[in-house]
């Protein structure tokens, strides 16, 4: 079955972006129109991080992003047969200097960045820019057939995957080499008494503190990276340091700094970010006020 999906997936992917657009396209009106996937999710994200906005303004953000999101989806196929020199030439990364210097410094090293678009394509390109090996802390796909598609995917450049499940066992193998591990961490924590809260477009959220605490005690340096999209098909993805060495941040100021980082992005591209995962969905309750980690106070209970 593993050969038939991928034989599909590939002669698919031998299509032209614009052929692919095309279907893109169909499935957008499909999927914003008639099935309204996570619909209510990301109209309520949205109406959560800019209430200041009126109804036809969000709406206009929505159909933004579920085009991107499908755009990306399609694009991801397209992964199984292109070349480098293709993705190259469509997916761009400014201040990779940031990135050369700090390797030679023989350390290694942190990316932080966002649910934004096309990060697949991103991964991909940065691999084969940089010296450092790039690491990549991830979720498995429950379906056995396309975890091992996009793991081939993922993996073509030599980067590696570590499986958000059992990424510190994971990260034994390497605890010898000068890497730079990619963290998407604006997911929703699992564990919610050791997560830092503080506010995120004005509402309480909590925050996994896992790659805070992983650099802190290394004594990495911490870039931030957020994508823009130009056009459609081409994308930019922009690195700025945040931190030379975490250890000399106090505790949650990397966090905070993060956040912030991360609201300016979302505001300035809005349909840039996933809408469609739940990130409010963890309410604040005053028993998690000793990881408040916001220079406001904490809310009662909400």
């Amino acid at each position: 079955m593993y050969y038939f999906v991928y034989g599909l997936l590939y002669l698919l992917s031998l299509l032209p972006l614009r052929i692919l657009y095309i279907l893109s396209d169909g499935l957008y009106l499909l999927i914003y129109y008639i099935t309204g996937y996570r619909k209510k999710v990301v109209m309520d994200n949205l109406q959560t991080a800019f209430p200041e906005k009126n109804e036809s303004e969000r709406i206009k953000i929505a159909k933004q992003f579920y085009k991107n999101f499908i755009d990306s989806f399609i694009e991801t196929i397209k992964l199984i047969s292109v070349s480098d020199s293709f993705l190259q030439k469509r997916f761009t990364i400014a201040n990779l200097e940031i990135l050369n210097e700090l390797q030679k410094t023989g350390k290694s090293c942190q990316v932080h960045l966002g649910h934004t678009f096309n990060w697949e394509w991103g991964q991909l390109v940065l691999q084969k820019l940089i010296r450092y090996r790039l690491m990549i802390v991830y979720m498995p796909i429950s379906n056995k057939i396309f975890e091992k598609i996009f793991y081939k995917m993922r993996t073509r450049n030599g980067s590696i995957l570590l499986p958000a499940t059992s990424m510190k066992s994971a990260m034994v193998h390497y605890k010898d080499t000068q890497y730079l591990l990619a963290l998407v961490a604006d997911q929703s924590p699992g564990n919610l008494n050791t997560s830092y809260w503080l506010n995120f477009f004005g509402k309480p959220t909590a925050f996994v503190s896992g790659p805070e605490k992983g650099a802190q005690r290394n004594e990495l340096p911490v870039v931030f990276a957020h994508i823009e999209k130009p056009r459609r098909g081409y994308y930019h993805a922009v690195i700025e340091l945040a931190t030379a060495d975490a250890s000399k941040l106090s505790d949650a100021e990397l966090t905070r700094k993060y956040v912030d980082y991360l609201e300016k992005v979302i505001s300035q591209n809005p349909s840039m970010w996933l809408w469609s995962h739940r990130r409010w969905k963890h309410k604040w309750k005053a028993e998690y006020a000793a990881n408040w980690v916001d220079e406001k106070k904490p809310p009662a209970d909400c």
